[in-house]
């Protein structure tokens, strides 16, 4: 039991320190703001610089495709249209329940607009109980339930696609996913794991591809910094960015980290109005090496309610009347889902595994089990001892 008495005494320390974080931050913006200014005059330049020194930079950062000063009013997008989200959720692992397995739950919408067709509002689960299936990732020293995050990731693509491809409709068609399209997490693997995950994915978006659907990932909250870290190669004081050889430890005290900790969307709230994006930039993060052509590209779009980054594949990016018409489609989204997706957040309400649900899977779990003979059927005493309390 938490014991509210005790933290309310550490509360008017918490307050003070952000209240200096703020005033920090306000000046951090400030200075970027001077930088971006300067940049507006030198991009060109700073983009040739970051490319003849991009093996030796080790901090992410971002290419500008157009002007930094960029803020573009989206369209307005045609009343016909359909838009198609998946989201996934999970019963992780458990030694202590009554059998050893996960479930994966992918929740599928799909949201017809101006159209006399009924929506998709469902969802698919999978149970993994095979050795294979439970273990295989622990010859890559990667934990059951950490492995199962990857797999749901993997499998959110694949049904996205098979949703979409399969959509009756001659209207223009949005995929939506939640978060970001750059699986950061793949960097950290071996070779053989990252194999097993990232072929799918890149093969769903393939499909989209070919079927001239728009694949877009919606960021709430972005905490990125790519696009603010280009000013750092404005702010370096070395006659070339070279940091291996100046700043080989970014832990520590780097000189063009003047702005440190400012998220891009902070900078961009003083840029844009609502409706708005701002400069497309193409993102360097080291593990699209693996993308191949599927290069992710971003832009920051002040929704109303916040400022979301957006990301899309480069075939979405390059063509101009496509990605204008999915950003419309987006934004139209935003504003029917009271400042979020309706079409992510159904999925999402679609996919999540509550108490209840938790419970049922183990009831029919258990009815299979006995069925099949098995005795003394029942989760552990610790699980039993944490599920009530005789103090």
């Amino acid at each position: 039991m938490l014991d509210l008495t005790k933290i309310s005494r550490q509360m008017q320390g918490f307050s003070q320190h952000l209240t200096s974080e703020v005033a920090a931050s306000h000046q951090r913006l400030e200075l970027a703001q001077q930088y971006l200014k300067k940049a507006f005059e030198c991009q060109e330049q700073l983009v040739k610089r970051q490319e003849e020194w991009r093996n030796r930079i080790i901090f992410a950062n971002a290419t500008p495709i157009e002007s930094l000063e960029t803020c573009m009013t989206i369209p307005v997008p045609p009343k016909v249209h359909t838009v198609i989200s998946t989201d996934g959720s999970q019963i992780a692992p458990n030694h202590h329940e009554i059998a050893y397995c996960y479930l994966l739950n992918i929740g599928r919408v799909v949201l017809h607009y101006g159209q006399d067709l009924h929506p998709v509002l469902d969802s698919l689960p999978e149970v993994f109980y095979r050795p294979e299936d439970l273990y295989i990732s622990r010859q890559w020293g990667i934990r059951t339930d950490e492995w199962m995050g990857y797999r749901r990731t993997a499998s959110e693509a694949t049904v996205l696609a098979e949703l979409a491809c399969s959509a009756k409709t001659a209207a223009p068609v949005l995929a939506m996913i939640d978060g970001s399209l750059i699986y950061w997490f793949l960097d950290q693997l071996p070779m053989e794991a990252r194999d097993m995950i990232l072929p799918p994915v890149l093969a769903a978006w393939q499909k989209l591809q070919q079927a001239k659907i728009p694949l877009m990932g919606y960021l709430s909250a972005s905490r990125s910094t790519e696009a603010t870290n280009f000013l750092r190669f404005l702010a370096c004081p070395h006659p070339v960015p070279d940091c291996i050889t100046h700043c080989p430890n970014q832990l520590e005290y780097v000189p063009c980290k003047k702005f440190e900790t400012l998220r891009d969307t902070t900078i961009m709230t003083t840029q844009l109005q609502p409706g708005q994006r701002g400069p497309l930039w193409r993102s360097n993060a080291r593990i699209l090496e693996l993308y191949k052509e599927q290069i992710i590209y971003f832009c920051y779009v002040h929704v109303g309610t916040e400022i979301a980054r957006i990301e899309v594949p480069a075939w979405v990016a390059e063509n101009s009347i496509m990605f204008d018409q999915a950003l419309g489609l987006m934004l139209a989204q935003v504003q029917k889902g009271y400042g979020y997706p309706v079409a992510i957040a159904e999925a999402h309400n679609q996919a999540v595994v509550r108490g209840g649900d938790r419970t049922r899977f183990f009831a029919l779990l258990e009815r299979q089990m006995i069925k099949a003979g098995i005795k003394n059927v029942g989760i552990s005493n610790k699980e039993a001892r944490k599920r009530g309390s005789i103090a």
